[in-house]
């Protein structure tokens, strides 16, 4: 997380909004002789305390002996700032990069006995049913006895969440004229990842029902 306080004074809610609304992270877990990393989506339960995800057996995670530490990184938008961009006369600026994270820790668990049919089922219909033009997939579109034989080669865990951290970097260090001016012109930048939502975050529309 960066250091600078500007950035990390948004409210736990609105990490936990972004959080629930990517599904989608980095695991990070220590292991020897360096830590292991790997993607996944996931599903935030109700209360904000709890992640459910699943990995392929054959993830180097997925074999280690649990319970763990571990950490999920999740990301937002993010773009490169080019120091012309704010509209300083006396161009007393210098490039950097403007991002969203939200970092979760806490302790992953295998769920050796656990209902991995509904993890799936939950998983795929927390984002089926954000696509507006089509009928949400489920399971049951499936061969018979299909679905049953793909489980067999995934593991479903338990993350506990313990603590988060969250870094809104939006240039909240400048004054609202030069973040303004490099606000519009990010949107239309082509480095970064969702450049448009960054610049809407960096005009000050980062809410708690702000959605990405």
């Amino acid at each position: 997380m960066h250091p600078n306080p500007a950035f990390r004074n948004e409210p736990a809610i609105l990490h936990m909004t972004l959080v629930r609304t990517r599904g989608f992270g980095t695991l990070c877990v220590n292991a020897d002789p360096s830590p292991l990393l790997s993607h996944i989506p996931f599903i935030l339960d109700d209360m904000g305390e709890e992640l459910e995800l699943h990995l392929v057996r054959s993830n180097p995670i997925a074999r280690m002996a649990l319970p763990a530490p571990a950490v999920i990184s999740v990301s937002g938008p993010d773009g490169y700032v080019s120091p012309d961009w704010y509209g300083d006369p006396t161009h007393n600026q210098v490039p950097t990069w403007n991002y969203v994270a939200v970092h979760l820790r806490g302790t992953l668990e295998a769920v050796p006995d656990g209902d991995l049919r509904g993890h799936l089922d939950r998983l795929a219909e927390s984002f089926e049913t954000r696509i507006s033009h089509k009928r949400p997939w489920t399971s049951d579109k499936m061969p018979a006895g299909r679905m049953e034989a793909l489980m067999r080669a995934i593991v479903l865990f338990r993350f506990r969440i313990e603590s988060v951290e969250g870094t809104w970097k939006l240039n909240q260090n400048k004054d609202e004229a030069h973040r303004e001016n490099a606000a519009v012109q990010i949107r239309h930048s082509p480095i970064g990842h969702e450049t448009t939502v960054l610049s809407e975050l960096m005009m000050g529309g980062h809410h708690a029902g702000f959605e990405f």
